[in-house]
């Protein structure tokens, strides 16, 4: 797998670009907060690390994953923002529940990224158990806010 080979909170800070006087919107879900918390506060703090005023970041929640979509639309509509990162967790259970709301939201904020000039940042991360989440929010494979956060970075230097 992948992550398994690299470190989501691996990056090298001196190729990121600057993220001064840029404003950043994150949505995240409530749902499995333990998770989506983390996540949340990985990218809050990578952004500013990378020179993202505090002030220019903008965070707002929604209940579950399958409402970033129509948060995220919100956030890109209003024009506030040079790019939106909508974090969200989805953990496998025992009814095909998981597949719908993985598969409605990756279509949903892709639709956004086709339709819109801001960038929105797929933050959901689908885990098969609890720990495969924790290991992705901070645990042994780092975290995916992290990754998020430089992926927004680098993006709205490229495309503004």
């Amino acid at each position: 797998m992948a992550t398994e080979m690299h470190n989501l909170s691996a990056y090298d800070a001196s190729v990121v670009a600057d993220g001064k006087g840029r404003k950043v919107g994150i949505l995240y879900a409530e749902w499995n907060s333990e998770i989506t918390y983390a996540l949340r506060d990985g990218a809050v703090k990578t952004l500013i690390d990378n020179g993202v005023n505090s002030e220019d970041i903008d965070v707002k929640s929604v209940p579950g994953s399958w409402e970033l979509i129509f948060g995220a639309a919100q956030m890109v509509k209003s024009g506030k923002y040079d790019s939106v990162i909508a974090i969200g967790c989805v953990i496998r259970g025992d009814t095909p529940h998981f597949d719908y709301i993985c598969e409605g939201v990756t279509a949903g904020l892709s639709k956004l990224n086709v339709e819109y000039d801001v960038p929105v940042i797929f933050g959901l991360i689908t885990t098969n158990n609890l720990l495969q989440a924790q290991e992705r929010s901070g645990g042994r494979l780092g975290n995916k806010g992290d990754e998020c956060a430089v992926t927004a970075l680098q993006m709205m230097a490229t495309f503004k």
